[in-house]
């Protein structure tokens, strides 16, 4: 149920704005494409999670900056458990991320203090759709014509004898 709870809430604050990162978004696919980059890798990962926020020294996403370009880099810290309790930690910055498909930006991941990914991009960006979504979710209008014609009776001369 939490699980759900999570994922509902993670779909509505995924949205960015005005075209910048949103620190769930980047959060979120870090924590799912830096596990499967590590599986990759043959690191066996038992638990992953990531938080991030923007500007220097750990800024929230509400402290309000006169530089747009703060807004566009997101700093990640991931912390995890390997299968066997090593510990892991997956680092840097997020310039991009695209639809849960992919992050790009400098990440490096270590097991125990030793590198074992160094990264630009987790994910496949290719494929990925942009962050940014219509009004609405996606869904469109749709567009329906109705005509209104309006029938009067015919005229005529009603008074009795006629």
């Amino acid at each position: 149920m939490a699980a759900v709870a999570a994922a509902a809430l993670g779909a509505v604050a995924c949205q960015p704005v005005d075209g910048q990162l949103s620190t769930v978004a980047v959060s979120l696919t870090t924590d799912r494409k830096g596990t499967d980059a590590l599986e990759k890798k043959g690191v066996e990962v038992q638990w992953l999670s990531c938080t991030s926020s923007f500007g220097e020294g750990g800024a929230t996403p509400r402290t309000r900056t006169k530089s747009p370009s703060v807004r566009n880099v997101a700093t990640v810290d991931c912390e995890g458990e390997t299968k066997d309790g090593r510990a892991i930690t997956l680092t840097g910055k997020v310039t991009e991320e695209r639809g849960g498909a992919c992050v790009r930006g400098d990440l490096t991941a270590k097991v125990e203090k030793k590198t074992v990914l160094r990264a630009d991009v987790l994910g496949n960006c290719a494929d990925a759709k942009p962050s940014v979504r219509p009004p609405g979710n996606g869904v469109r209008p749709t567009v329906t014509v109705t005509k209104t014609v309006t029938v009067y009776p015919p005229t005529c001369d009603c008074r009795p004898g006629k």
